[in-house]
């Protein structure tokens, strides 16, 4: 192992390669006795989300890990040494939580969630981090970003050794000891640091992060550590006048000064490398990992060279399951879709006492820097609508509070088993539109009161069951969706009609339009068909546009086989309306909407053994299960999937044990 302390090669001034550097993202949030710091998990987020963005910096998935709620000192320290391991060029640890002071030996300490004030053996010295910084791995550099109360001590602590003193029992050599190093910290030795937003980054990294997202107007085409700094600084003073939070830096050796990411305020945008999206599915993706290592662990990696401990690395810490999900674009070898995330935290649970269960659509509220918001309503008796929050679509965290309770427009609850299934949100996020298998029925709620306003919307005859129509039972209104100017209603039929049948094992699904303005009535208009896939049924619409594109989502379930589901785009543009058309059977093709494959749930990789929890029904990939539930967010304008679209889908566990609810966040691209 290279003795750090006595390098003599001078260090590159070309700047800090990504290719070669590793960085740990370390944050502490959710804390047993010290008060949660809720901000911590944005800055986790957004700050992971800048160094990966090529426009900024482009530090590839597999070299930077995301370490949340490390519970145990060698959690902590552990993915700092193996990411040394990896790092050629520099080594950039990251760490958000309470900090707090050995009152005795005067030593920053960086607390952990079962921290306890006043007893320093809960947490974790700095000058253990330091160390575990510096002697592990062939890094050049060195740098340390500490966003947590106090953090200027670990300065002070770096100086009372270099100067010959003890300064209490801090013995060992420190960063300062290293050719190339840089410390930033966001308050001095006496000073806290702030998080006034629970909903938003921390003061010091919010401002980090603004920086590396906008850059400097006025700065050089790159900017540097010490740059960077200077600006966060400077903001800080500005912004917070009243609550004193002065940041310091440390630099050694110039690495402050060497070009570190692009200033995207003066830069020109990059071109889109054209294998970037296909490169995706190649790389490892350890997105977050919640370490488990022994210090047995971390003491064996310790010997390992470099090739033998990315070996180690992927025995034990099984990739996360993100990556492409199937269907391509025409005029390219490249994916239209890449799982992102999932989470279960939704699973099982209980708000108010009411079962977080049978989620059957979902529809978003609102798309924020800290978090997405939502709408799913569940198709039991009554029905309810639950609002959700569910984090970033890069790492989901749903929540869900308090159910609305849909009612009769006098109060009372409806009569039979509502079995709401489709949902659409109206303009103003006041009133939401809501598709009810019983009946069939559409009928419009007051979000608030959960009361229904008006009278039912109008159902076609034929597309009611018998004896009127010749829906399948159980098998009606299953979506429904609004055009973005709200002039159309769209609601989709889960089966074909007895009347219409299949095409060699294809539904001949009917698709009703509705016409009117937003917030007053509606009035059926035209019917659409689509050839659904082989065995599959329609489950949920989302409107692309105000001229008849949709997006869908079909699922179908076998017997010892589990669930399928697949999102297919559709056009409507060119297709018939087959309002008079007494059966859909036999019907020539150009009668059909034009469908394009967008994704295949059962394509997503699962990552490595454990990264999916596997319900108890069968499935051919752990991650499926009876997906129902489909909402759309907006074009991202930046960033990596610049010009794709955020998807999300929710699956109904039917208040089973056998299943699971299950949020899905992925990134689509869609034509235009």
């Amino acid at each position: 192992m290279t003795a750090f302390s006595t390098i003599t090669e001078p260090i590159s001034a070309e700047g800090i390669d990504p290719s070669r550097s590793a960085c740990v993202l370390i944050g502490v949030d959710d804390y047993t006795l010290l008060d949660s710091l809720r901000s911590v998990r944005h800055n986790l987020v957004e700050l992971r989300a800048a160094l990966t963005n090529e426009e900024i910096w482009g530090i590839p998935e597999d070299r930077i890990f995301t370490v949340a709620n490390p519970s145990a000192p060698a959690d902590l320290a552990g993915p700092i040494r193996e990411a040394g391991l990896l790092a050629e060029d520099t080594l950039i640890v990251y760490y958000a939580g309470h900090g707090l002071i050995d009152r005795h030996e005067q030593q920053l300490l960086l607390t952990l969630p079962g921290s306890v004030e006043d007893q320093p053996d809960t947490c974790v010295r700095a000058s253990d981090v330091r160390r575990a910084i510096r002697d592990t791995g062939p890094a050049l550099r060195r740098v340390l970003i500490l966003d947590c109360c106090f953090s200027g001590q670990v300065l002070t602590e770096m100086t009372s050794v270099d100067s010959g003193r003890q300064g209490g029992q801090v013995a060992v050599e420190t960063l300062r000891g290293v050719e190339g190093s840089y410390v930033m910290t966001s308050a001095p030795r006496d000073r806290p640091s702030h998080a006034p937003d629970p909903k938003r980054c921390t003061v010091f990294t919010g401002a980090l992060v603004d920086v590396l997202r906008h850059g400097l107007p006025d700065g050089p085409p790159k900017l540097g550590l010490h740059a960077i700094f200077q600006t966060v600084k400077a903001r800080i003073t500005a912004m917070r006048p009243e609550m004193p939070q002065e940041p310091q830096d440390e630099d050694r050796n110039g690495v402050g000064r060497l070009d570190f990411v692009r200033n995207v305020a003066v830069l020109p945008p990059l071109a889109p490398a054209p294998d970037l999206v296909t490169e995706l599915p190649r790389r490892s993706r350890l997105r977050t990992l919640l370490w488990s290592l022994t210090a047995g662990a971390a003491g064996l990696a310790l010997g390992l060279s470099a090739p033998a401990a990315a070996d180690w690395w992927q025995r034990n810490h099984p990739a996360s399951a993100t990556g492409s999900c199937g269907g391509h674009l025409a005029d390219a070898d490249a994916p239209r879709a890449v799982l992102l995330d999932h989470s279960d935290a939704l699973n099982k649970k209980n708000v108010d006492y009411e079962a977080v269960e049978g989620l059957s659509a979902l529809a978003l509220v609102s798309e924020r820097p800290d978090g997405v918001e939502a709408l799913a309503l569940a198709d039991n008796s009554p029905g309810l609508l639950f609002p959700l929050t569910l984090g970033s679509p890069f790492d989901l965290n749903p929540t869900a509070d308090t159910a609305h309770t849909l009612r009769r427009a006098t109060g009372k609850k409806f009569p039979q088993w509502y079995d709401g299934e489709g949902m659409a949100l109206e303009e103003g996020g006041r009133t939401v539109l809501v598709g009810s298998e019983t009946g069939p029925a559409i009928r419009r709620f007051d979000i608030a009161t959960g009361k229904q306003l008006g009278a039912d919307f109008p159902i076609p005859e034929d597309l009611r069951f018998w004896p009127q129509g010749s829906a399948q039972t159980g098998r009606s209104i299953e979506s429904l969706t609004l055009s973005p100017d709200g002039r159309h209603l769209y609601a989709g039929w889960e089966a074909a009609l007895a009347k219409d049948g299949d095409q060699r094992g294809r539904a001949l699904i009917r698709i009703q339009r509705y016409t009117g303005e937003p917030g007053g009535a509606y009035t059926p208009d035209k019917q659409y068909a689509y050839l659904a896939s082989d065995g599959m049924h329609l489950v949920e619409l989302v409107a692309l546009n105000n001229s008849n594109g949709l997006l869908a989502l079909e699922r179908a379930y076998t017997a010892g086989l589990g669930t399928a589901a697949r999102v297919v785009q559709l056009s409507l543009d060119q297709a018939r309306d087959v309002t008079a058309e007494d059966s859909l059977y036999g019907l020539p093709a150009d009668v059909f909407a034009d469908e394009t494959p967008v994704l295949d749930l059962a394509a997503c990789p699962a990552g490595g053994p454990g990264a999916v929890a596997t319900p108890a029904s069968n499935h051919s990939n752990p991650l499926m299960d009876n997906v129902e539930g489909m909402a759309l967010g907006k074009e991202w304008s930046t960033g990596r999937y610049k010009g794709w679209r955020p998807l999300y889908l929710i699956s109904d566990d039917n208040g089973s044990g056998d299943q699971i609810t299950r949020l899905y966040s992925l990134a689509v691209r869609l034509n235009p």
